[in-house]
This record gives structure tokens, sequence and C-alpha cells, in this order.
């Protein structure tokens, strides 16, 4: 993808999904080496009355994934942390991607746009990382 193209996407993400993340952070995401595999590891702290907003969200986000490609590896509640600063979360869901190509694929899915009002609604606030592999 050359910076062109990278741009206008960053552009387009940022739009549609405004509560989520940065320019900055979609331009990494986007401008990354192609062709290898992605893992998101995302870390949910839910308002008081988010769990089923949550489960609204889930119940689209999986059957998203799977249509781009991946396949969530975990979904749990959250326990505790053992080394590190304490965390306080609720929920954590670890998905995996052949490339980013079908994590952006992910972006694009119009059933999965239109849940991410239920995601909003569900997160008190979130971390979501990173990793090639």
């Amino acid at each position: 993808m050359d910076e062109h193209d990278v741009e206008r996407r960053v552009a387009e993400l940022t739009a549609r999904y405004a509560d989520g993340p940065s320019s900055a952070q979609w331009r990494r995401v986007v401008a990354g080496p192609a062709g290898s595999p992605l893992t998101l590891i995302n870390f949910f702290k839910l308002r008081p009355s988010g769990m089923e907003a949550m489960m609204r969200y889930a119940a689209v986000s999986g059957p998203a994934l799977e249509r781009a490609g991946g396949r969530f590896l975990l979904t749990c509640p959250f326990e505790t942390t053992l080394i590190g600063e304490d965390e306080d979360w609720d929920w954590v869901a670890i998905g995996t991607y052949p490339d980013r190509a079908a994590l952006l694929a992910l972006f694009a899915d119009e059933a999965y746009r239109a849940a991410w009002a239920d995601r909003a609604a569900a997160v008190a606030r979130q971390r979501v990382l990173v990793a090639s592999g």
C-alpha cells in the first residue's frame, strides 16, 4: 500500500470509528508490514450495565471476525495481574488474523460497523494491544 492509500484508509477508518483508535494508531496498523499474522489482545472495563451491550456486540463480532479470516483464541473474564502494576479489567478477548488485510476486512464489515455502537455503549475503557504473529 503506498502512502496515499495508507492516508486514505486511515482517514476512512478514523471517520467511521471516531471513538476508536487515533489516526496515529490506525496508521501504524495500516502501514505495517503486509503478509504476517497479527494477534489482538483486548482488555475491557465495562460500564455498570455494559454486559448486555457487550454480548450483543460479541454476537456480531465473532462471526464478522471469522468472515474476515480471523478467529478468537480466547474470550473470558479477567482475573488478576500477576506481574507488573495491578490493573482492573472485566473481560479479555484475544483474536488472531492471518494478516493486516484480514484485520482491516473486519473493520470494513457492515454488520461489524453497526455493532460497534454496542461496543461503545458497553465499554467504559479499553486497551487493545497488537502483536505480530
